[in-house]
């Protein structure tokens, strides 16, 4: 069902993005490995080996999203698996840890820079690529979107006071996954009467730049929700919100 199948994974140069671009090449998929920086997307291919191929692509950067769409086109034809992996959690070189970095996106003191900034990657940059590869997508006779969000996004889940990080709740990094949540619900609205897939994915709290090396799951572990949705086959539903393994979280 995998081989020749033909994916972009979207910030892949490193962290998750990297391990879901290795472990998509090997159950037989051409991965190519979106990478903002190009060098470092050529690396990564280069490890993959010959089932990977990098692709230039900022998510926030228009011209960008449309020179990789020409690549794939050019040298694939069509897509079948979109994973938009890209996010940020914060601009701000200077933050140490993530204490400080939750006390400094507290709604009363974050700079709405900041907020504009990183929503720009981890809601608008999503829907910009969803938007750029749909025609892509409309040539595969099986495609499937695989939108990676948070359980910190699930304003169900975060509104509860007995939830561990309900406290952690902040516009910033957590209100853009919930943002997601909401773009990801009208694209599934949107294809539901077609042969397009979407699904949203919680990889869990990954040890990755994301959280400056602070996170309890390994990568391989929080990978482990992304790889699966990616690899389901057409029978498989859209429309699902889980994390491992295929557990449901709540909207």
């Amino acid at each position: 069902m995998s081989e020749g199948r033909i994916a972009l994974v979207t910030g892949a140069n490193q962290g998750m993005g990297k391990r879901v671009a290795q472990e998509l090449a090997t159950a037989g998929l051409r991965v190519f490995v979106g990478s903002r920086d190009p060098s470092r997307g050529e690396a990564v291919a280069h490890e993959i080996g010959s089932g990977a191929t990098a692709v230039q692509l900022d998510v926030t950067d228009t011209a960008s999203i449309a020179s990789a769409e020409a690549v794939i086109h050019n040298t694939a034809g069509r897509l079948d698996v979109l994973v938009n992996n890209a996010a940020i959690s914060t601009t701000r070189t200077e933050i140490r840890d993530m204490a400080e970095l939750l006390a400094s996106s507290a709604p009363s003191v974050v700079p709405l820079d900041e907020i504009r900034a990183v929503w720009e990657v981890n809601a608008f940059g999503p829907l910009a690529v969803y938007q750029a590869m749909l025609p892509l997508l409309r040539g595969s006779e099986d495609a499937r979107v695989v939108n990676v969000s948070s359980a910190m996004g699930s304003l169900t889940t975060m509104a509860d006071p007995d939830f561990p990080f309900h406290g952690g709740f902040e516009p910033v990094y957590s209100a853009s996954k919930t943002a997601l949540n909401a773009i990801t619900l009208a694209m599934m609205v949107e294809q539901e009467s077609t042969d397009i897939k979407v699904n949203l994915v919680s990889p869990g709290f990954a040890n990755t730049a994301l959280v400056n090396f602070q996170g309890t799951d390994t990568v391989e572990d929080a990978a482990r929700e992304i790889v699966r949705v990616a690899l389901l086959d057409g029978d498989a539903p859209s429309g699902t919100f889980t994390q491992w393994k295929g557990a449901e979280i709540p909207w």
